[in-house]
């Protein structure tokens, strides 16, 4: 059977991340509201577990289609278990989870969050809450309540590395019959070509703003219904371009920077990013909190520009097979995307920072770009989009080629490494949770009492 960790980790891969967020939030502990509105499943330290906890993890996995046949309440039991002596133990050890932390966490996910479902309104009657405030009330506990798990888990395994001797005695180890299998994998090229917006373009964007920001200066408009009328900000444009950030908060650098230098109750020029070019009214600033509103337009893209990008690149391609240039020297002479260009547009793993892709982990919009090139062909020319809608062509090429295979010392030494790596970090979550479930007040009900929990939470 999957450990049901293993379980809630790949269903929550598979999950959007409005889906995410809600799992995260929904891991639900009341002990902080010192009320007993249910059945006591278990108490570890400080914190207690309830049979409503159960019955929601449960009831979490099944709305997002895992299936929980043969998920037991015991194994349930033994992951809210682990949590909760993570985070009674973070405590113990003195490791802080400010308030400004998980305000700036919250931020970041109702901002994210409401650019998933369209605005704020919608959020709270998602989640049945009356109002932000009764939102932030609610989810508070919550959050820090991970952040001490995770912030805890990291500390036990921060610190553990191997050696090549450690990996290759891990290696020798496994029998033979179950070295793993390295799926197929995939290393690729690509060379980037944007159309380029002229200045007369961007000037136009600039225009409007200057024109938006006068009219809320000098004659007293509204910034909110500018907002809500002129920006392309899809996230928060419905909220009339309202954001809540400080200097840890996920936002492109050319906007922190503008934010952090203006004072409340001023409006910036207009300034560019890689989306368009914004201007922002600072509302408030609350310590190290700034609340804003910005306005976004992006230049339009002319007819002509993405004609003259599409002829570039048919061109460059034609010159790479008439053997007149390599891909990489291509690439780096003419692709537009700053992330490859200078490594002669070699794509890397963003999670192993390899140029090695699993097949069958490719985002399919990849996947199916490159579906049927074999090893050293380049695919046509291909029409992409940024994450903001700016469309742009690319050429991708298959640089090698690997079939699924039994997993080589050799070939595969950084798989091997992160396999030994995990099996070291196990064991010694493993020693960690024996040492302190012997050490801490840990009490399971009665009714859980047949349960065969993977850790000695019955202290048998």
């Amino acid at each position: 059977m999957m450990p049901i960790q293993t379980m809630i980790s790949k269903f929550t891969n598979k999950t959007n991340l409005l889906a995410f967020a809600f799992l995260l939030f929904s891991t639900i502990t009341f002990a902080q509201k010192k009320q007993k509105v249910d059945g006591v499943a278990a108490v570890v330290g400080n914190y207690i577990v309830l049979d409503s906890d159960i019955d929601l993890m449960l009831l979490e996995l099944k709305t997002q289609g895992v299936d929980t046949e043969k998920i037991t309440r015991c194994e349930l039991l033994g992951k809210q278990l682990e949590d909760k002596l993570y985070a009674h133990q973070a405590v113990q050890d003195s490791i802080v989870v400010t308030d400004e932390e998980i305000n700036s966490f919250m931020d970041s996910q109702m901002n994210t969050m409401v650019e998933q479902i369209g605005s704020k309104e919608k959020l709270f009657e998602y989640y049945k809450k009356k109002d932000e405030e009764d939102f932030r009330s609610y989810f508070f506990e919550i959050i820090k309540l991970n952040k001490l798990t995770s912030q805890m888990q990291r500390k036990i395994v921060d610190e553990i590395t191997v050696t090549p001797d450690e990996v290759k005695q891990f290696f020798n180890k496994i029998p033979a019959d179950k070295i793993p299998t390295i799926g197929a994998e995939i290393e690729l090229s690509q060379i980037v070509v944007k159309p380029v917006i002229s200045k007369e373009d961007k000037q136009k964007a600039i225009d409007k703003l200057k024109e938006i920001r006068n009219d809320v200066i000098n004659n007293g408009g509204s910034f909110y219904s500018k907002a809500v009328i002129y920006s392309e900000d899809p996230g928060s444009s419905s909220n009339g371009g309202y954001y809540k950030m400080n200097k840890k908060t996920q936002f492109v650098k050319e906007f922190k920077d503008v934010a952090f230098r203006m004072n409340e109750g001023e409006i910036s020029e207009p300034f560019e990013t890689e989306f368009g070019f914004h201007i922002i009214f600072v509302e408030k600033i609350i310590g190290q909190d700034i609340e804003l509103r910005h306005i976004l337009v992006s230049p339009k893209v002319t007819s002509k520009a993405v004609k003259e990008a599409s002829d570039k690149i048919d061109g460059i391609r034609e010159k790479i097979q008439k053997g007149e240039i390599t891909f990489e020297d291509a690439a780096k002479a003419s692709s537009d995307d700053k992330e490859t260009k200078n490594n002669g547009g070699l794509l890397l793993n963003p999670r192993t920072s390899e140029p090695r892709f699993e097949i069958s982990k490719l985002d399919p919009a990849l996947y199916n770009q490159i579906n049927g090139l074999v090893q050293g062909e380049m695919s046509k020319v291909l029409l992409d989009q940024e994450r903001q809608g700016t469309k742009f062509f690319k050429i991708l090429k298959v640089n090698k080629k690997t079939e699924e295979h039994k997993a080589d010392y050799g070939t595969d030494y950084i798989k091997i490494k992160e396999l030994a790596l995990s099996d070291k970090q196990y064991q010694e979550i493993g020693k960690w949770m024996a040492e302190k479930i012997e050490k801490n007040y840990i009490k399971v009900s009665n009714d859980y009492k047949e349960c065969t929990f993977e850790n000695n939470w019955l202290k048998k």
